[in-house]
């Protein structure tokens, strides 16, 4: 019966109730479409930066910052930062191990040096350098392709380039960069400028390069070790100095300063210097467990099909803790562009929030309109007896069928236009807005989530509109509403 009255209702109310839909249609799109495009987004950097760069778990040393693969992800000390070594590397392989969500692992150490290749210009050129294990890195991320020369082999000294860099230096030189040409990388610390030599041996090309990708070099992990001055974990906090204090013992011998000692000592050997020095690395006891291993930054892991990113690192944070490293994810490895994109979603959404808030105020202000105009009507019903969760439930239930077709409408509406858009075949000629979209290719798909959370949102905004008119009709007396009728 009450479903009789509230579609007679809605027809004898047709122009509010089209104005009602679609205004609820439109929000429902826009918000369906926005969020359908930002998560195509995210769907192609996600696939970007793990299938090319940082794999779905980074292992990185505790921080007070938060931490990309070449820095902080604060941009105003980025330049300040030293990353820190990965201790404990070995007991953290060790635990990688025993997890059977573990697809593939690699170790990568990085930062950032100067390029120079003096066969072709002369100009110092900043570059993000990254040495990798060779053995297992390639075979981490399968968006990694060779164009010339080959791969590092372990054990090698070399570095290759990006594609993007070989084609601009050749278009600014005239000079394309050959297999074997010698790179030069210099850089700058506290302890010095370090400078390194080693030959060219493949220029590779990523799949989807992300914002940053191509100023990336891939090194042998010594040669990045050696220009980042990286030192076994468990090194000493304060420099050793190599010589005594006090020097005047070069100078001392028999009848000088000393008596001749009764038994000469051992005789000088570089494996006694070996030990002299590792006593240095004696910080840990044996109650906190063998903290050394490795001089590496980062662990990366590929997961298994089907086992949750966020589940995992969740799981192996704690089991990481007594090693001083932490887990995280793609997004805080890739850095600031991956987490941008968050932002602009999260901004977008506020935006469709504050236009969702003009909605409900458009819609309230019609229903009350409406209400006014049935006063006799309700009165009438109320005089009959009807109580008040009758009204509220046939005022409401009006709203929020009308609400729940232009749910429907505008989902299928933002479909067919992103259909649309898809049938076009639209390339994008930017390499990286290429890499965000995931393809060279315009393409966005039906996101079944996203379709989701838009339909919610319609019938949030037909029941939110419907409050206030309801509490207004619920109050209107019977009998004067019978006597202004």
């Amino acid at each position: 019966m009450i479903w009789q009255i509230i579609f007679r209702n809605i027809l004898r109310n047709k122009k509010n109730s089209l104005v009602i839909f679609l205004l609820i249609t439109l929000i429902t799109a826009l918000f369906f479409i926005g969020n359908s495009l930002i998560g195509q987004t995210n769907a192609g950097l996600k696939k970007t930066y793990i299938d090319s760069l940082t794999a779905d778990v980074v292992i990185q040393k505790n921080s007070d910052m938060s931490m990309n693969l070449f820095g902080a992800n604060s941009p105003v000390i980025d330049n300040y930062v030293t990353i820190p070594v990965l201790p404990a590397y070995d007991n953290i392989l060790e635990l990688i191990s025993t997890e059977t969500g573990v697809q593939r692992h690699t170790s990568q150490v990085s930062g950032r040096a100067a390029l120079k290749i003096p066969d072709i210009s002369t100009r110092d050129e900043p570059v993000l350098i990254c040495g990798v294990e060779p053995e297992s890195y390639f075979a981490c991320f399968p968006g990694i392709s060779v164009e010339e020369g080959r791969f590092i082999q372990p054990g090698e000294y070399g570095a290759m380039i990006t594609a993007e860099r070989a084609e601009r230096l050749e278009k600014e030189t005239g000079t394309r960069p050959g297999i074997g040409i010698p790179l030069v990388f210099t850089s700058a610390g506290y302890t010095g400028f370090k400078i390194r030599e080693v030959p060219l041996v493949g220029i590779y090309r990523y799949q989807n390069p992300g914002q940053f990708m191509n100023e990336i070099v891939i090194a042998d992990p010594q040669t990045v070790r050696v220009l980042l001055s990286v030192q076994v974990a468990t090194a000493p906090a304060m420099d050793t100095p190599l010589l005594p204090t006090d020097l005047n013992i070069f100078f001392s011998g028999p009848g000088i300063d000393e008596e001749e000692p009764e038994e000469y000592p051992e005789e000088f050997t570089p494996e006694k210097l070996g030990d002299f020095l590792n006593s240095f690395n004696t910080e840990t006891t044996e109650a906190e467990g063998d903290l050394s291993g490795g001089d590496w930054n980062f662990i990366l892991l590929r997961l298994k099909e089907g086992i949750s990113p966020a589940v995992f690192i969740r799981n192996l944070n704690r089991r990481l803790m007594p090693f001083d490293a932490y887990a995280s994810g793609w997004r805080t490895a890739a850095g600031t562009s991956a987490i941008m994109m968050l932002l602009v979603q999260t901004f977008f959404n506020i935006g469709g929030f504050l236009v969702s808030i003009a909605g409900i105020i458009v819609v309230i202000n019609i229903l009350l309109i409406s209400v006014f105009r049935r006063t006799r009507e309700i009165g009438s019903l109320r005089a009959m007896g009807a109580s008040d969760s009758y009204i509220r439930l046939l005022i409401m239930g009006e709203n929020c069928f009308i609400a729940f077709i232009g749910g429907i409408t505008g989902v299928a509406a933002g479909s067919l236009f992103l259909r649309l858009i898809n049938a076009m075949n639209i390339e994008i000629p930017n390499t990286l807005v290429a890499s965000l979209l995931g393809g060279p290719v315009l393409y966005i798909g039906f996101l079944p989530l996203t379709a989701l959370t838009s339909f919610c949102i319609a019938l949030f905004l037909g029941a939110a509109a419907s409050v206030y008119p309801v509490e207004t009709a619920v109050r209107i007396d019977p009998i004067t509403a019978v006597q202004e009728g």
